[in-house]
Order: C-alpha cells, then sequence, then structure tokens
C-alpha cells in the first residue's frame, strides 16, 4: 500500500533525533487513521535510531500493545475510538509508568495540553505541525524534556 504524503507529514531534512549512544529507541503509534498511522511510521523509521514496535487504531488497543511490546515511547492520537487518547494515556501511565507519551493530534487547544500534562503526557505536538516538531518532542522526550506548544 502507497500512502501519499499528508499535510504538516514532511519531516524536517534537519531534525536529529536520538543519541546513537542510546541504541534503537521502540515506538508504538496509536491513530484510528491508518495513512495517518503509516505516515507518522514513516517518519519515525526515517531516523535510524528509531523503530515502530507496534502499532494500535485505538485506546484499548493501544493499552493492549504497550503491554505486549514494551515500548520506549509511545505516541497517541487523542481521537480514537473505544478509548480516547487521553483515557489511554491514564492507563498507560499506572501499567508502564516508565513509558513516556507524546500526545500528536489534529486538536489545537490549550485545555486539551493542559489536561495531557496532569495525566503527566511528556510532549504535544499537532499534525499540522508534525513535520516540523514530531521528530524534535520524540528527541526532547527522550531526553527526558517535555515538549508542548509554546502558543497555547
Amino acid at each position: 500500500m502507497k500512502v501519499e504524503p499528508l499535510s504538516g507529514f514532511a519531516a524536517s531534512p534537519e531534525a536529529l533525533v536520538c543519541d546513537p549512544v542510546m541504541g534503537t529507541v521502540r515506538v508504538l503509534v496509536a491513530d484510528d487513521q491508518e495513512a495517518i498511522r503509516k505516515r507518522v511510521s514513516s517518519i519515525i523509521k526515517s531516523n535510524p535510531n528509531l523503530e515502530v514496535c507496534a502499532e494500535a487504531s485505538n485506546g484499548l488497543e493501544a493499552i493492549q500493545k504497550v503491554q505486549e511490546s514494551n515500548p520506549d515511547l509511545v505516541v497517541l492520537d487523542i481521537t480514537m475510538p473505544e478509548l480516547n487518547g487521553l483515557e489511554a494515556a491514564r492507563k498507560i501511565k499506572q501499567i508502564a509508568p516508565e513509558s513516556p507519551i507524546l500526545i500528536l493530534t489534529v486538536h489545537k487547544s490549550k485545555q486539551l495540553v493542559e489536561e495531557a500534562k496532569m495525566i503527566g503526557v511528556h510532549g504535544y505536538v499537532t499534525k499540522a505541525e508534525a513535520g516540523q516538531n514530531l521528530l524534535k518532542a520524540i528527541d526532547a522526550v527522550l531526553q527526558n524534556e517535555t515538549f508542548f506548544p509554546a502558543n497555547l
């Protein structure tokens, strides 16, 4: 299946992620839209230090895949069936508190950013800015920093 580039999803060529000393970082990607999941996975795989270890199409599946694959980082959409990304993040924080979580969503909302912070999410990137910020956000989160939009 060929995945066409989506608006905002072209990876920035200058984006460098992860210290090679860390080794390969395993990432779980959860989004209910397969085309988005595949494109996000493609951006992540463009960095040789990152590997997509699992994909999920809803919040419940994301929780199950966290338990099965023990990822180093979880990337969650907010609007998903079965269980939304914020509720999934709450449960993931309970079962895998050491796994940082990054929200990747269409929602540009100060309220959602604040809720994500209260849950313990480490970063928040809008899909419109994913090309410029996804790899930067992953890098920040993996360095025990946070990555939230300054304009919200």
